[in-house]
């Protein structure tokens, strides 16, 4: 049986924010479901995060995960303490402790599969995972003897002089036998430099201890303030990055686009420079993003084409053309060929297939049949002040520059509608609707004069 412990109780002062170290975000998740679901993959049969400052927000962010199980550290005085607080949740489990930290989000699940494994095989009491750094300074330095086995971890503030030459560093993240670990935290001490419990002391009261050394060590990296936030940023979304151009998605500026772990593409995908996927995205085949996009939420159907928009939780299909600087917002759902050009804004509405609206125009909670052609400027005015209300416009009906539509309205199938018109009443199948006042024309008119 497998457990995993992830610690999340620090304040995390050196962020400077008000928001918990673990809930920060990278890449459109928080930094402890990052650690979470690096872990997902090998089933353990508990999870338990242990928590401490703002313990119930962090509660609260991770409600919708099932099967979590919460233990309180406080006051936080040390991994050794944080770990002792599940003696009590833990009693009579029988199998390992995985323990990770909450602020060590970059971890590749099969570098923990690997863990687990080596922990297996050997028959260890403890395994670990180590890196070596080319810069050390501020890790706890591991000693192993000739055979390889760990004899000792040693805190970077505790080292002396010659220990801190030792460039093999532990990453803290830990596999033990449960029941071993349980009967020796309680001995654990405060006699170093912090006067904290330290877990890494538990290293050398167990035997045999192991590590496993990681190819890179990215993986390991912790966050402490925002410079290591972004430089975590920039290593997930190199990766995220490379794992998509593998795939068959073509990136002309890597490195000016953005990605979340849940932004899905098809093949033969052009990104042009500067754009942006956050969310559960999903892009099709063939489709050509940008530039200067941002697309959240979204769904979108194979060869679509967007240039400088936003789209955020909406449904592209086939062949459809979205800008430039048009916006596409929530429940917005256009069929296959539509067209979305310059400044148009889209909320709420469906399009069915073929329908056009090219300038200037504002389409909240309609429904347009196929092959409506949106003139430059026309308005669906949804709300009275009170509530909203829909428009619905048939197929193949047009409307003229500068319209209004008032609703509720509905204007049947194959409608023409006057440019410059304001429309407050429902419109018959096939009818010219006008809705203007007079023109009025006065001759010889010179302006006042001051």
């Amino acid at each position: 049986m497998l457990a995993v412990a992830v610690l999340a109780a620090g304040k995390g002062t050196r962020m400077k924010s008000d928001r918990p170290k673990v809930l920060q975000s990278l890449a459109g998740a928080t930094l402890v479901e990052r650690v979470l679901a690096s872990c997902r993959h090998l089933d353990p049969q508990r999870q338990l995060l242990i928590v401490g400052h703002q313990a119930e927000r962090v509660r609260s962010s991770l409600a919708h995960l099932e099967g979590l199980e919460f233990a309180l550290q406080q006051p936080q005085n040390g991994t050794g303490h944080a770990v002792q607080q599940l003696l009590g949740p833990l009693e009579g489990f029988e199998g390992e402790l995985l323990v990770l930290n909450g602020d060590v989000p970059l971890l590749r699940p099969s570098t923990l599969e690997s863990l687990l494994e080596r922990h297996r095989a050997s028959g260890a009491a403890v395994s670990l995972l180590t890196a070596r750094l080319a810069n050390p300074s501020g890790y706890g330095r591991v000693f192993t003897d000739e055979l390889g086995q760990v004899e000792a971890i040693v805190e970077h503030r505790d080292c002396s002089e010659e220990q801190r030459r030792n460039d093999l560093t532990n990453a803290g993240i830990y596999c033990f036998n449960w029941r071993a670990l349980a009967e020796v935290l309680p001995q654990l001490s405060t006699d170093n430099d912090q006067g904290e419990l330290y877990l890494t002391d538990t290293v050398a009261m167990l035997s045999p201890a192991v590590h496993v050394e990681v190819a890179d060590p990215a993986e390991i990296a912790g966050i402490n303030d925002r410079m290591q936030l972004a430089q975590c940023e920039i290593a997930l979304q190199e990766r995220l990055r490379s794992h998509w151009m593998a795939e068959g998605v073509s990136f002309v500026d890597p490195a000016s686009c953005t990605l979340s772990e849940g932004t899905r593409f098809g093949r033969d995908v052009l990104v042009e420079p500067q754009c942006h996927f956050r969310g559960r995205t999903n892009i099709g085949s063939g489709c050509r993003i940008g530039p200067g996009c941002l697309i959240e939420d979204s769904q979108l159907e194979d060869d679509v084409e967007v240039l400088y928009s936003v789209l955020r939780e909406v449904s592209v299909a086939v062949g459809c053309v979205v800008g430039p600087f048009a916006q596409l917002r929530s429940g917005a759902r256009l069929e296959r060929g539509c067209r979305i050009g310059n400044f148009v804004e889209v909320k709420n509405s469906h399009l069915a297939a073929g329908c056009k609206a090219n300038h200037l125009s504002y389409l909240g909670d309609a429904d347009l049949g196929a092959g409506v052609n949106v003139g430059a400027g026309t308005i669906t005015a949804n709300y009275d002040g009170v509530r909203k209300h829909r428009t619905v416009i048939g197929a193949g009906s047009k409307t003229g520059a500068n319209s209004v539509l008032v609703a509720p309205i509905v204007l049947g199938a194959g409608v023409t509608v006057g440019a410059g018109s304001t429309l407050t009443r429902d419109v018959p199948a096939g009818a010219l609707a006008l809705g203007r006042a007079p023109q009025l024309i006065k001759t010889d008119w010179s302006p006042p004069r001051g």
